[in-house]
């Protein structure tokens, strides 16, 4: 999110980087369409590919500072540019941390447990292998997450210190020899760009459990298949290489000195391709999706199989023309508006995160267009205060507060008033965070609780092993460890039980409830994040084993589409239940109308199936109903929900 400052003064070399306002004008195209993404990602939902041009646009110029120092002085100093880097990146950086840090501990301490690695990876520069090794995800909901988006700095920071040393060494024998070395460059990021293709995996994404195919354990944890090619470092060098591969055959001083400066017509049709290509990626391409079949949420195949990739090379493209002063798409991103923005990227990126965060409690649930312009307003005031008060003197050496405005006594006072109590709030914040007990949130903290009364899949359908040596049956419902299975001489089947009566089955909505539903006389089976898709084959297990009694409630359309098949086939499953009760989805999912229009489509009064519209009756709840992502249940709501329930079943 940052750009590098070129040196003023300094006599032009072939790899100089005068000032591009076009540049500035891309990187606010790029910044805004990541803040309206992480708004609500149905407004634009490939807006994270801001974060790819920010990557190309970092490798091309950071290169060319390089070429352009080794042509001045006829060497890299990497200490004067770690120096720079780290004048430009860390007082920013520093200030987020302190405010987010201090705001946490004085509005939401409950937090302060999880927030302190994520403060400690990124002051570290590894956020991005921190949420990895966590398990907190890009698009993982549920919780205060102020820091998640420090993930993409910690890569360019990796960036920033690994590449002026491949420089050194790629500069060996000066800057006219490159361009071998630029197809080499190319060629890495392709080669990067087929791993990501093979590792990708295309099917349902939910619990490691359910599907272990998408995720890779390492070191006793499931990593997130596409969490891991979306944020690690390795996987996401491709932009930065394609940008430093065009630094060293593309250098604005060259391009003037060439026989193109008298073409800025072909350099527009380029760039102008380029920025087509870019609307059309960041309409169209998403991160996480739902699968055409219905089988539940799949990381999208147009990301992961070239889509970083494309993103780079149309990034590229409209750099073309960015480099000619004279070119049309030059002056179009060079307006004053687009130059504010642009000049304040790194802030607004830095800001903008943490402001959501505080206007919405949790991650994952939608600003909606009101809070979205309320944000706005707040992040560009905090980024215009930082950019003039506290990243631009530094960069520059300036003192953040001038000696003539201190001399006034009344706000040499003020200035030292408010300097102690920042101090003094931000040792007690520093001391909260460092001793802060690892707490869980609200929503897992009732899952937790769920998790104690409810009948385990083992349970119901009550494992039994048969040796066919001898026809003896031992049940193993008790001993077996989950996921353990039969000997060679053995196999496993399932006793016949007696017909549960009133069963129900969901997933962490209902889990909330789980409690007041045993209560009233249910036998509970609910798991985190589960969906429709991946029960199907434990719903026909159900009953083929004649475990369905009169009642059946199911709720699982929460964490991802139910689709038309996967329906239907529910439907035969439960064909022969006298009554079965299906309730609809509440929440800011993107799943959420289709899925309750297509339930609506098969409630009638002549077949088994009651659907309960949860989504219209909640909104009757009163008192503390929901937790902060106005999904899951509190106190209140679960009593509410379990009314709803009873209201059509009578229990």
């Amino acid at each position: 999110m940052s750009e590098p400052t070129p040196g003023r003064g300094a006599e032009p070399t072939l790899s100089s980087v005068p000032y591009l306002p076009g540049l500035d004008g891309l990187r606010a195209l790029a910044v805004v369409a990541v803040m309206v993404y992480h708004a609500d990602p149905s407004w634009l939902p490939g807006g994270f590919l801001g974060v790819e041009v920010f990557f190309v646009l970092s490798g091309y110029l950071i290169t060319l500072l390089l070429m352009a120092e080794t042509e001045r002085k006829g060497r890299v100093s990497l200490g004067s540019f770690w120096m720079r880097r780290a004048r430009r990146l860390l007082p920013a950086l520093f200030a987020v941390l302190a405010a987010v840090t201090m705001y946490t501990a004085v509005f939401t301490p409950a937090y302060l447990g999880r927030l302190r690695g994520d403060v400690v990876a990124g002051v570290l520069y590894v956020s991005n292998w921190f949420q990895l090794w966590v398990g907190a995800g890009y698009a993982s909901s549920g919780d205060f997450a102020p820091l998640r988006h420090l993930w993409s700095l910690a890569v360019e920071e990796q960036f920033y210190l690994l590449w002026p040393l491949v420089m050194l060494i790629l500069l060996r024998r000066g800057t006219r020899q490159l361009g071998r070395t630029a197809l080499g460059l190319a060629g890495a990021a392709v080669i990067i760009t087929a791993i990501t293709t093979l590792a990708y995996h295309s099917g349902p994404i939910g619990e490691c459990s359910v599907t272990p195919d998408a995720y890779w354990t390492i070191g006793g944890r499931c990593i997130s298949i596409a969490d891991g090619l979306y944020l690690s470092t390795v996987t996401r060098s491709s932009g930065l290489l394609l940008g430093a591969a065009f630094a060293m055959l593309w250098r604005p001083v060259a391009v003037m000195r060439s026989p193109l400066r008298r073409r800025p017509l072909m350099l527009d049709l380029v760039g102008a391709l380029g920025l087509v290509l870019l609307i059309v990626l960041v309409n169209e391409v998403h991160y996480l999706t739902s699968d055409a079949g219905g089988a539940g949420i799949v990381a999208d195949g147009r990301l992961m199989r070239g889509g970083f990739l494309i993103t780079a090379v149309a990034t590229i493209a409209v750099i073309v023309p960015l480099v000619h002063r004279r070119s049309m798409l030059n002056r179009l991103l060079s307006n004053a508006p687009l130059l504010w923005v642009g000049t304040r990227s790194y802030g607004l990126y830095l800001y903008h995160w943490p402001v959501y965060q505080v206007l919405r409690s949790v991650a994952g649930v939608p600003l909606g267009l009101a809070r979205f312009i309320v944000a706005m307003v707040l992040t560009a005031v905090i980024a215009e205060v930082s950019y003039r008060f506290l990243e631009m003197p530094i960069r520059r050496g300036e003192p953040v507060l001038r000696r003539e405005a201190l001399a006034r006594p009344e706000l040499r006072r003020v200035m030292t008033g408010i300097t102690l109590v920042v101090t003094l709030l931000g040792v007690f914040s520093v001391f909260r965070l460092a001793t802060a007990d690892l707490e869980l949130n609200e929503i897992e903290a009732s899952i937790a609780a769920g998790q104690q009364e409810v009948t385990s899949v083992e349970e119901l359908l009550g494992e039994v092993t048969v040796s066919p040596s001898d026809g003896v049956t031992t049940d193993t419902s008790s001993s077996a460890e989950p996921g353990e299975s039969a000997t060679s001489d053995t196999v496993a089947i399932a006793a016949q039980r007696e017909p549960v009566q009133f069963l129900a089955i969901g997933d962490s909505v209902m889990l909330g409830a789980a409690g007041v539903l045993r209560e009233r006389g249910y036998t509970v089976n609910a798991e985190q994040n589960r969906q429709l898709s991946g029960t199907l084959d434990f719903l026909r297990q159900l009953r083929d084993f004649g475990t369905f009694g009169d009642v059946l409630v199911v709720h699982l359309g929460t964490n991802g589409p139910i689709g038309a098949a996967n329906l239907d086939e529910f439907l035969d499953i439960v064909a022969d239940v006298p009554m079965v009760v299906m309730l609809n989805v509440r929440g800011e999912v993107a799943w959420r109308d289709s899925n309750n229009e297509l339930l609506a489509s098969v409630d009638g009064p002549d077949d088994n199936l009651i659907v309960v519209d949860w989504l219209t009756e909640s909104q009757n709840c009163s008192g503390a109903c929901f937790a902060s992502d106005d999904i899951h249940l509190s106190a209140d709501g679960q009593v509410f929900y379990a009314d709803a329930i009873r209201n059509v079943t009578g229990l």
